[in-house]
């Protein structure tokens, strides 16, 4: 399926107004609720699950819709899909509730098992990544629009690497990948944002070595992959799909401007732990 110009101002008016419903939520004081995996719920979430979902069926009523916070479809019915939307209405709901700003709204088109466009929108920030494998991933600030790229990992004398981490999820393997890098720097960030950075060539590797869902990624995936970058499977370093399996969990992975030796050793070492 192609994203056309005109859908994609839709998509992106859409994503808009569903983030003010968000951010008139985050402005005041709101309850949380506990999930039966004993992640945090809000009203935030719901709210911008309805606004996303009617988005979506009102501009493409063929394309079926998988949400976080509807999840309860069976893998034989999925599987049939050849392309589908899979949107996370608030990615980093702990951010989300500790009010750092550090939250995205993030939507993507999967074909295939692959995301192939994406849509992330970070409210607070006022900020948006989106990326379409066939035409390239772009920001959108208050400034304006702009294509965006990974960059090259720094060379020896050309500066330390900079490895993003999760805000809320730190993990040992974590710590054991990064004593076997280069001289490098760590920056801390919650939800989607990491893939992000590493997308507009703020950064040069993200290792996701704890768990995630595919909603969590897909979106951000598909900006990562149109700007040059990669996700890959931490086990066997091929990009990650979705839709694959009846669960919904991705495998461990690490985002990346470009293939190397040097993280790949560090990597194989910290999954032997």
């Amino acid at each position: 399926m192609t994203i056309d110009e005109t859908l994609r101002h839709e998509l992106l008016e859409g994503v808009l107004r569903a983030s003010a419903k968000v951010l008139e939520i985050y402005e005041q004081d709101f309850g949380v609720e506990t999930k039966a995996d004993d992640s945090p719920l809000t009203q935030a979430d719901m709210a911008s699950h309805r606004a996303l979902s009617d988005l979506l069926e009102r501009l493409t009523p063929d394309i079926p819709i998988l949400s976080e916070e509807s999840n309860d479809i069976p893998f034989a019915t999925r599987q049939g899909w050849a392309r589908y939307w899979l949107i996370d209405p608030l990615d980093g709901t702990k951010e989300f509730i500790k009010k750092n700003g550090e939250f995205t709204l993030n939507v993507a088109l999967v074909e295939q098992g692959v995301p192939v466009f994406g849509i992330v929108h970070a409210p607070v920030l006022q900020t948006t990544w989106w990326g379409d494998v066939q035409n390239g991933a772009f920001k959108i600030t208050t400034a304006g629009e702009q294509r965006i790229c990974v960059r090259s990992l720094p060379e020896a004398d050309g500066g330390a690497w900079q490895v993003v981490g999760s805000r809320s999820h730190g993990s040992e393997p974590f710590e054991a990948f990064c004593a076997g890098l280069p001289p490098h720097e760590r920056v801390s960030m919650g939800s989607s944002l990491k893939l992000c950075l590493v997308a507009e060539g703020a950064a040069d590797l993200y290792p996701r070595l704890a768990p995630t869902c595919e909603w969590d990624t897909a979106a951000a995936q598909a900006v990562v992959t149109a700007a040059g970058g990669e996700v890959l499977d931490a086990d066997t370093l091929a990009p990650l799909r979705c839709n694959q399996k009846e669960s919904y969990l991705n495998p461990f992975f690490i985002v990346c401007g470009q293939r190397d030796e040097r993280w790949e050793r560090a990597l194989r070492a910290s999954l032997k732990l």
